[in-house]
């Protein structure tokens, strides 16, 4: 594991942040890439404090030609990339009547576009290498449910990350045998930005989980580290529910 390399977009704080910490503690050295640049560096002081390697690149996940340049440098950096967490995200909480056409383009460009991006620049790369390579893109329970309650789950934001789930059964099929594709679906997981918006409802919240606890992105990196690193690994084209049992919200 010790010459690993792991791309985590987003991974500046939040669920992205505490993969890139678990990542880090199971040998690989990481690639971020954000456009929180304070953020950036201090999630790079904590993993270069675990003795890996970091570097960090500012860019907009939305944006094709920047992800092409910006897996092009990780890979002359690095000389191999070997897993791509496509964890860059964001919500939007607006109603259909509320939305604006672009406020609905751009969610579904942050979190589905900015997916087919980053597997578009690195998939050339991973099937030429002999190991092949991994790839895990962050979905979520609303793929599944749709809009609720909550403030993240309005319909731009569970359209796209129910687009991610059709993008990775669809992909694990061209994909195969080198590249094992899986999605995750996370429930409600307290983060700093999701800390916001749901501590006000964290009681109300928790009485509809099996668990009954809110989700930690520790509880999320726990599983992007096994389907980095399981081995042999016969899971690909599925998504993995990681939300306590969420019955209700």
């Amino acid at each position: 594991m010790n010459s690993k390399l792991a791309i985590v977009t987003g991974g500046a704080r939040g669920i992205g942040r505490g993969c890139a910490h678990a990542l880090a503690e199971k040998g690989f050295d990481i690639a971020i890439v954000d456009l929180l640049v304070p953020e950036m560096q201090r999630t790079q002081a904590e993993i270069v404090a675990m003795g890996r390697r970091v570097e960090i690149y500012e860019a907009d996940v939305s944006d094709f030609a920047r992800a092409q340049a910006v897996v092009g440098d990780i890979h002359a950096a690095f000389g191999r990339i070997d897993f791509l967490l496509n964890n860059a995200g964001k919500a939007n909480p607006k109603g259909i009547l509320e939305i604006t056409e672009d406020e609905f383009d751009r969610t579904i460009a942050i979190n589905l576009k900015s997916c087919f991006n980053y597997i578009k620049a690195v998939a050339p790369i991973m099937l030429a290498q002999e190991a092949g390579g991994r790839i895990v893109s962050m979905s979520s329970l609303n793929a599944l449910s749709g809009g609720v309650t909550s403030a993240v789950s309005k319909h731009s934001y569970a359209a796209a990350k129910a687009g991610i789930l059709g993008l990775t059964r669809s992909l694990a099929k061209e994909f195969g045998p080198k590249i094992p594709i899986n999605a995750l679906c996370p429930g409600v997981i307290k983060t700093e930005l999701g800390n916001a918006l749901t501590r006000a409802r964290e009681p109300e919240l928790v009485k509809g989980i099996a668990l009954n606890r809110l989700g930690s992105p520790q509880d999320v990196a726990q599983m992007v580290v096994f389907l980095a690193t399981s081995e042999p690994c016969f899971l690909t084209g599925q998504h993995y529910v990681i939300d306590g049992f969420q019955w209700s919200c």
